[in-house]
């Protein structure tokens, strides 16, 4: 009875995987500052920490300087949007929202391979790492804390690009 439940757990098929959803090949990512062609300040900075602490806290990918790296991840951010949901009868903002998109490459510096690489404008090929966040200034959300919403959403999910294919 306890051989039939094993072996029922570890038919194939069942959707799991064994090991790390990472490449066990590439040990280091160098993660130079984001770069940026939007007006508003230090959003590269902001969003390259938060790659960071989420490439440290979740993969076993550790950060070097170039020169060490196996791999190297950039990034570009191409468009920061701020648009207004709802307003008061007064035509005040009531609810707004922020739309954070960037491009970005993450390359094998051993051998030059493009590993991913994501790009606006969307080719059929490509998708883009693109986020948002909403906020509503009546209630004592700010700019600045949706931003930081918007940047750690878009950092969880170029670490979650990291991942090997299914």
């Amino acid at each position: 009875m306890t051989m039939a439940i094993v072996a029922g757990g570890l038919a194939p098929g069942c959707g799991y995987t064994v090991g790390s959803p990472y490449n066990a090949e590439i040990r280091s990512v160098y993660v130079p500052t984001f770069t940026s062609n939007q007006f508003r300040r230090d959003i590269e900075l902001q969003l390259t920490e938060a790659v960071q602490k989420q490439i440290q806290q979740r993969t076993p990918f550790r950060l070097v300087k170039e020169h060490q790296a196996d791999t190297r991840l950039r990034g570009k951010v191409v468009s920061f949007q701020k648009g207004v949901l709802g307003e008061t009868g007064l035509d005040d903002a009531r609810e707004l929202q922020i739309n954070l998109a960037i491009e970005m490459t993450w390359e094998d510096l051993r051998t030059g391979q493009v590993l991913a690489q994501q790009q606006i404008p969307i080719s059929p090929d490509v998708i883009t790492q693109a986020t948002q966040a909403e906020f509503a200034p009546e209630v004592g959300q700010s700019l600045a804390t949706a931003t930081q919403q918007a940047v750690d959403r878009l950092a969880r999910n170029i670490v979650e690009m990291m991942e090997q294919p299914w």
